[in-house]
């Protein structure tokens, strides 16, 4: 299989790289806006610009710390479209943080020294369990209804279950937004309005922690991040303002879809 797939994509890299600088700066910056959009809704917006950047040349671990600098203003419109939402939930998030930070600064970590291979392999069926929890959260949480959201089992539920997916999305980070939907909407009585604007947060914290160290210690491809910074940020107002006209079950219909075709996509 590889011997095949190398000329071929051997070839591909020569045409991606050939592209006047105009072509590719525009493409970069529709994939950016793509990307804000997806993750304005759910999360999954690295799961666009990653492969575009693979298919313009850039070698995988340069074109995923770039992606992750890259998609970090998609997440800046979510706190702003819910910020009525945060209002209330603010010292929670601040509980969360050193799970985000610690989770963060590990999957980086991970990524930047260990071995990538095993933890790729799991990368699909982790967002395509988090995709199953979250659309059948609700019934999760009828059937758990008995628990007190202050009993001691829900908060360490949390708190472990964050900490984790803050190590994926310093490693990856495809998928995260889904995978913090699911987690809170086990563990947490809010609707989803509020659910999403603490996505939205964490999601930002993990970013932002996971962008600052390919920063120092990536090697970035800089025409493709500049021109995501400003796709995502257009992308990620106009996902936010999106999913705040929707209907719940329409948004959580788009989640699942959003979940199902990027796990799917990435066990290809």
């Amino acid at each position: 299989m590889t011997a095949t797939c190398s000329p071929l994509r051997r070839v591909v890299n020569v045409l991606a790289v050939s592209l006047p600088l105009g072509w590719r700066l525009a493409i970069y910056l529709v994939a950016g806006i793509a990307a804000g959009i997806s993750n304005g809704i759910a999360g999954g917006g690295t799961f666009i610009t990653f492969p575009t950047m693979l298919a313009l040349g850039v070698p995988a671990i340069q074109a995923n710390v770039s992606s992750t600098v890259g998609v970090l203003p998609s997440y800046l419109g979510g706190l702003r479209g819910f910020r009525e939402e945060l209002r209330t939930r603010m010292p929670l998030v601040r509980r969360l943080l050193p799970a985000c930070l610690v989770g963060t600064a590990l999957g980086t970590a991970l990524l930047l020294r260990g071995s990538p291979t095993t933890f790729r392999a799991i990368v699909p069926w982790l967002i395509g369990g988090a995709t199953i929890l979250f659309a059948l959260s609700p019934l999760v949480t009828k059937r758990l209804a008995h628990i007190d959201h202050a009993h001691p089992t829900r908060r360490w539920a949390l708190q472990v279950g964050v900490f984790l997916v803050a190590v994926y999305g310093g490693y990856f980070g495809a998928g995260l937004g889904i995978m913090l939907l699911a987690v809170m909407g086990l563990t947490l009585p809010d609707d989803l309005d509020t659910v999403q604007g603490l996505r939205s947060a964490l999601s930002t914290v993990i970013n932002a922690v996971a962008a600052l160290v390919f920063l120092f210690r990536g090697h970035l491809a800089v025409e493709a991040v500049i021109m995501l910074l400003m796709g995502t940020a257009i992308g990620g107002w106009l996902g936010t303002v999106l999913i705040k006209k929707l209907r719940p079950n329409t948004v959580r219909a788009l989640i699942v879809a959003i979940g199902a075709a990027t796990a799917i996509r990435l066990a290809v």
